[in-house]
């Protein structure tokens, strides 16, 4: 079994759980290197990083950046960044303004299908307002009884062609790659899988496109393992990490006790081909 964790999030961004109560988690399940990478935010990794030193983690400063990219909502991992880095910060910035005013088009949505309050209600679950998103509208719809579950919401609401959902244009793929590797730090294409699933899937032509402009652009990495793939998909994305000379991560992608695929750590291992993220920084400081 894997003890890096690659991939998480607290409540700075869509989880749960704050900082220091991640870490204190993944210490309690014996991950021995942890990056926290909330969205489009580096606000918690101060905290993230003091507590993971009294726990003995090694801790990676991370981040996950929304990406839109041939009307695709992509997400590229940032990990080993410099979290003061001007333009990535900038870039951050710009890509949080946006979220408010979604947010509103969001509620406004659901208000003309007779749902009410829905924004009200959404900010109650968001400890950091500038980072709403539809995680948080979800959270409340299951509150007011309008589903079970987190997931099941995605079922009826907030996607594309269902009440709530509004299209919204992300940062582009380019910049996110050249924030991340500016600032020193390492950029991998998250959780693939879910590219090539659900309603507006890219097929594997696409998926191929993808990956050679990801690569030209800087991209290095590819999650393989990720708390939302399928073992064979563990297998297809390590073909593709050889295909493109991609190097292999490995996530929970944890957002809360009750709403992950997969809790931290105790990730399944690589398959043998793969070669680890972290030969890039071993013996560095993170």
């Amino acid at each position: 079994m894997l003890d890096y964790d690659l991939h998480c999030h607290s409540n700075v961004s869509d989880g749960t759980l704050t900082p220091a109560e991640l870490v204190m988690r993944a210490a309690g399940r014996e991950v021995r290197v942890l990056a926290l990478t909330d969205h489009d935010d580096v606000a918690g990794l101060p905290e993230a990083a003091r507590i993971a030193a009294q726990h003995g983690i090694e801790f990676v400063n991370g981040v996950e950046i929304s990406v839109t990219w041939r009307k695709h909502t992509l997400h590229i991992v940032g990990l080993h960044i410099d979290p003061q880095n001007a333009a990535l910060t900038e870039g951050l910035r710009g890509i949080r303004s946006g979220r408010r005013h979604r947010a509103e088009l969001m509620a406004e949505s659901m208000a003309r299908c007779g749902i009410g309050g829905v924004l009200e209600g959404a900010l109650r679950y968001a400890s950091n307002p500038d980072m709403i998103g539809r995680t948080h509208f979800a959270r409340y719809l299951v509150e007011a009884g309008h589903c079970k579950d987190v997931r099941s919401v995605f079922n009826r609401y907030l996607v594309k062609g269902k009440p709530g959902y509004v299209p919204h244009t992300w940062a582009d793929l380019q910049d996110a790659i050249s924030w991340i590797n500016g600032s020193g730090g390492v950029a991998v294409l998250a959780h693939p899988g879910r590219y090539t699933a659900g309603r507006n899937a890219m097929g594997k032509t696409t998926l191929l496109e993808l990956l050679k402009e990801f690569v030209e652009l800087g991209g290095q990495g590819i999650e393989v393992v990720s708390g939302s793939h399928t073992p064979p998909q563990y297998a297809e994305f390590a073909r593709y990490a050889k295909e493109f000379d991609l190097l292999c991560s490995c996530g929970s992608d944890f957002h809360g006790p009750e709403e992950s695929y997969r809790d931290l750590g105790r990730l399944p291992d690589f398959p043998l081909e793969c070669r680890p993220v972290w030969t890039l920084w071993e013996g560095t400081a993170a």
